[in-house]
């Protein structure tokens, strides 16, 4: 583990910082990407750099083909190897804040969440697969699962929740293609603090009753963790060597909703009664 190479997208804050941090603090060298939020940028560098493991941090646009081309080659010429890709480049626009689509935002919402990741995996398979345990982590959302309905109506747009569903279908395919040197699973994300949560601006428009109706809907009743996150990506990373081309959906029940399990009923059946209706016959057996 140790010697570990891993590429982390979307590194700058949230669930990418997150997930980076983790690894180094498991020794785990990482090539983490950055492109936009760059006031958090120093915010970054101090929150890797205390964990005492290798990093590099990149500028990179993976919408582009030089994006994802320049991300593998600085870990290539950093680090030697790639080990480990958690592919959690997306970009989500929020009804509630959007509106409308506008092209631009359909086509950003689609490039970034969907494009990006396939470009960096392409980019990127042939040296996954010369590792001993290669692995592969796409982050999505399970917008990809309900799309724009209910509670999260308000915060799953139409293209987002495609984008999502689509990202499914290419887990599927590349576990067939980077079999049997490289695993590759999706994490399908609920609502998090730094991701359809708290800490974004979506969050921040959003009416009470329509935060409570969101966290009333899932079920262990609350937004989940950094922490809830790091956990999963460990199991898919370190403790899952025979799972691949599958989706691990880490929502606290969210799909499932809140609906209560009603109290069994008395029923109309008597006591005797044959369940086929009229009396069962005394001392009868089965037939």
């Amino acid at each position: 583990m140790g010697s570990s190479v891993a590429i982390v997208t979307g590194a700058i804050r949230g669930i990418g910082l997150s997930v980076a941090r983790f690894l180094l603090k498991k020794g785990v060298r990482c090539l983490v990407t950055y492109f936009d939020w760059l006031d958090d940028l120093d915010t970054m560098h101090a929150r890797l750099s205390d964990t005492g493991c290798d990093y590099r941090a990149v500028e990179a646009d993976l919408r582009t083909e030089e994006g994802a081309r320049k991300t593998v080659e600085a870990a290539l010429e950093s680090f030697g190897c790639v080990d480990i890709l958690i592919n959690n480049i997306e970009r989500g626009g929020w009804p509630v804040v959007h509106g409308r689509y506008t092209r631009q935002q359909w086509d950003l919402e689609f490039q970034t969440t969907v494009t990006a990741k396939w470009q960096l995996f392409s980019r990127a398979l042939p040296y996954l697969k010369r590792s001993k345990a290669g692995c592969v982590v796409n982050v999505t959302s399970i917008s990809g699962i309900t799309g724009r309905l209910g509670p999260a109506g308000l915060v799953f747009n139409d293209c987002y929740s495609l984008s999502n569903r689509a990202v499914g279908l290419l887990t599927e395919q590349w576990a067939r293609m980077g079999a049997p040197n490289v695993r590759v699973n999706e994490l399908m994300l609920g609502f998090f603090e730094t991701r359809h949560g708290p800490c974004t601006r979506g969050w921040g428009v959003l009416k009470k009753k329509d935060k409570n109706s969101i966290i009333k809907h899932t079920l262990l009743g609350r937004i989940g963790t950094m922490e809830d996150i790091t956990m999963a990506v460990d199991f898919l990373v370190f403790g899952s060597p025979f799972l691949t081309g599958t989706k691990i959906v880490l929502d606290g029940g969210y799909i499932l909703g809140a609906e209560e399990v009603p109290t069994m009923p008395k029923g109309v059946i008597e006591p005797g009664e044959s369940v086929f209706g009229g009396s069962k016959p005394p001392g009868s057996g089965n037939s």
